[in-house]
């Protein structure tokens, strides 16, 4: 008896086979003589299914009796699998036969026209709904294709999307998948509007949005442009907005959002309901405190009669975990419970302390340190193996790793010991930079023109932590030849040990100086001496001869200091600093500051007698994000003691240029001399302020940077504040492959009679 039964596209169009309907209704006798024992099952028609899923998903085996009225049921699975576009089964004696035919698989997904959301972002989108190369393709899908990203749009404001779909058949029972956009403008809000506040107005509400209606730098930030993730993000701001001033009861009883009937502006509308403001009654500690009450009390960020703030709520119980932590509890609970009195709108807050176990560190591993040698990141670390864990050694160890300058990231992740309570290991995973430098060519420079120069260096010489210098560099300023060697752990102490040795040739007038050269040769030492985490004391010594050389058109004071002094100077000079460091990563810091003080002096007997003093600050406030705040503030002093009257000319103080008051000549400010060339002064001020940004629709974020920027300052032999300068503009900074890059458009804003005005600058090689 031979018997066929054939469901073609079931699933899409629900048709039941004509012959099954008449076997069913027509003739019971014969669906019940229908029964046979399966001794084997043949799949035909399979390409990329293995054969075993099918066998998998048919709800009958070998050995089993098989019948009609399993007919649907079986096709029906199959047919769910979404492998398949047609199914049909056959009886040959006691074979069952399947024969198949498969959904085409899904060779390539092409984007076209795509600019808001990346490939990659649309790709992922798609995962979601069961489309991605490789995969079965099923023309059902194609809707959900186009709901998915019109979804990915409408959430960015781009209500005017259009999309249109392409299948292409390819060899093999493949697809190529063509999805052609039309993204369209995104729409902009023309209003947004609060509706229920009255505690404060709706302009004051609107400043902790990231939202906004159009303004000037709309272009930039897209504030104007709708999302649906920033709407839910300023919402959350808006309540927190009411909660730090003691609304406890505010809620956000609905948003609505409105278009214009071209798509193309949107109204934005929240209805709130403040309720009454609350004030502190109490606040109380409770619980296992584990340290003294008073070293807990004073964290707190909130107190009796005070309004009350869920954000200084916040921070008392995140400085109680962190307290908690550095003690070894670092899982630590502080559960804030507030008892709340309606009738006299007042809080009762109290911190429960729930410290847990001490918890110890079994061991700590580091990953991706390929090139670094172990030792040199352990020895950075503050957190102890088989001690307890304190959260703030844990961070400090992050830190220290940041500020080494080797690594272009540093992650932490604290996995509890399988098996333990009281047992984590810490895990360091850093991704490694390129240390080293090798370089020879012919470059330009702005102020130091056409360069020859050939340089080896590496800051972390086989992954020691060691670093060495040889250059040899030729500009028309100078001719420098140079070999350096620094260890900062020369003991294990800390204490650092480095040596230079070198010869330089300078031209000063090339430098737009005075019209005089300089032949230094010279050899130092130096030692560095931890004092603290953030301390430092450092010493050196410095063994130098100097040749001046004058020519028939240097000044009158060139020409008086070399009658007076000759011109050939040996000098032994000795130098102390003190440097404190809390920055939060050496390149590209945004948090932290840094402050240097030094003096030098040459000792007594040298061909010349003189001290320099200088203080150098700068400070990091991150504003934002992505938004920088940088200070920066220097001060310097010289003089001449013994026979040498003052300090001497060729050790002046200089400014101008890119890296002191951007907009004015490098080296141009301040006195000049008989010959009106700048000569420098004894003393220095500089000043800088400037909010540092990302590059718009730029993704590296580690090695470039834009910043607006105010700059002061001035070289005298006296301070004199009419001789400050002042200048803005804009800057950018680049750490390319080749050397680090900046750039300065820039405007003075006092430039004086003598003073020689460079609007662009920039500086190639320089470390930031």
């Amino acid at each position: 008896m031979f018997v066929l039964i054939h469901f073609g596209n079931f699933v899409k169009h629900s048709i039941i086979s004509p012959l099954l309907l008449t076997t069913l209704i027509v003739s019971p006798i014969t669906y019940s003589a229908e029964r046979f024992i399966v001794d084997d099952i043949q799949v035909k028609g399979l390409q990329r299914t293995p054969v075993g899923t099918v066998y998998n998903y048919l709800p009958v085996k070998i050995g089993e009796e098989f019948s009609l009225d399993q007919v649907a049921s079986a096709i029906r699975t199959l047919f769910k699998t979404g492998f398949f576009k047609d199914v049909q089964l056959e009886r040959e004696g006691s074979t069952l036969i399947i024969r198949v035919k498969e959904h085409p698989s899904i060779a390539k997904v092409i984007f076209e026209g795509n600019e808001d959301l990346k490939t990659e972002e649309l790709t992922k989108a798609l995962e979601t709904v069961g489309l991605s190369e490789g995969k079965v393709f099923n023309p059902q899908i194609l809707d959900k294709i186009e709901q998915e990203l019109t979804r990915q749009y409408f959430s960015q404001g781009k209500y005017g999307v259009k999309i249109d779909t392409k299948v292409s058949k390819l060899t093999r029972n493949r697809v190529g998948i063509h999805i052609k956009i039309a993204e369209g403008q995104a729409a902009k809000i023309k209003q947004i509007n609060i509706i229920g506040n009255h505690g404060f107005d709706t302009e004051a509400l609107l400043k902790s949005f990231e939202l906004s209606t159009s303004n000037l730098l709309s272009f930039y930030t897209k504030d104007d442009q709708y999302s649906k993730q920033k709407l839910s993000a300023d919402l959350e701001r808006l309540r927190s907005y009411y909660l730090d001033r003691g609304y406890i009861n505010f809620t956000i009883e609905s948003s609505q959002i409105s278009m214009t009937p071209n798509k193309k502006e949107m109204y934005v509308t929240v209805n709130i309901k403040e309720g009454d403001v609350f004030t502190l009654e109490k606040v109380k500690l409770a619980g296992n405190l584990i340290v003294e009450p008073e070293a807990l009390i004073e964290l707190f960020k909130l107190g009796p009669g005070e309004i009350f703030s869920r954000k200084n709520a916040t921070e008392t119980s995140k400085n109680i975990s962190n307290r908690l932590g550095d003690e070894g509890y670092i899982f630590a609970n502080v559960n804030m419970v507030p008892i709340i009195n309606d009738e006299l709108k007042t809080i009762e807050m109290t911190f429960f302390v729930d410290p847990g176990k001490r918890v110890y560190v079994r061991q700590i591993n580091i990953n991706g340190n390929d090139k670094t040698r172990d030792e040199v990141i352990r020895r950075e670390m503050r957190q102890m193996e088989s001690s307890w864990a304190s959260t703030k050694q844990i961070e400090r160890s992050k830190a220290r790793l940041n500020r080494l300058g080797y690594f272009e990231t540093v992650d932490i992740e604290t996995p509890p010991v399988v098996g333990t309570a009281d047992q984590i290991d810490i895990n360091y995973s850093v991704v490694e930079k390129a240390s080293g430098n090798l370089s020879a060519g012919i470059g330009f420079s702005q102020t130091s023109g056409l360069i020859f120069n050939a340089n080896v260096s590496q800051d972390n010489i086989f992954g020691s932590g060691k670093r060495i210098n040889l250059a040899f560099n030729n500009s028309d300023i100078s001719t420098q030849y140079r070999f350096g060697y620094f260890d900062p752990y020369f003991t294990l102490d800390g204490v650092s040990l480095g040596y230079d040795i070198g010869y330089r040739a300078r031209d000063a007038e090339q430098a737009n100086i005075s019209r005089y050269s300089t032949d230094v040769i010279n050899s130092s030492l130096n030692f560095g001496l931890p004092l603290n985490e953030n301390d430092r004391l450092r010493f050196n010594v410095d063994l130098r001869h100097t040749t001046l050389n004058s020519s028939s058109f240097s000044s009158t004071e060139i020409l008086d200091f070399i009658k007076k002094n000759g011109n050939k100077y040996l000098t032994l000079s000795f130098s102390i600093g003190w440097s404190h460091d809390t920055l939060d990563r050496a390149i590209f810091p945004t948090s932290g500051g840094q402050q240097r003080v030094s003096a030098l002096a040459t000792i007594p007997g040298s061909d010349l007698e003189y001290y320099k003093l200088s203080y150098k600050h700068q400070y990091f406030f991150p504003l934002s994000k992505d938004f920088t705040l940088r200070l920066n503030g220097e001060l310097a002093y010289g003089d001449g003691y013994g026979d040498t009257g003052s300090l001497p000319f060729f050790e002046h103080f200089f400014a101008g240029g890119v890296r002191s008051i951007r907009g004015f000549d490098d080296n141009t400010l301040g006195p000049r001399d008989s010959r009106n060339d700048p000569f420098g002064g004894s003393g220095k001020i500089i000043g800088n302020a400037e909010v540092l940004f990302p590059v718009p629709f730029f993704d590296d974020l580690k090695s470039v940077r834009l910043g607006a920027f105010f700059d002061a300052g001035t070289v005298t032999n006296g301070f004199n504040i009419g001789s400050m300068r002042y200048s803005v503009g804009l800057s950018g900074e680049w750490l390319s492959p080749f050397g680090a890059l900046s750039v300065s458009v820039a405007k003075p804003l006092n430039a004086g009679d003598n003073d020689e005005e460079q609007i662009f600058q920039f500086s190639f090689g320089s470390g930031f």
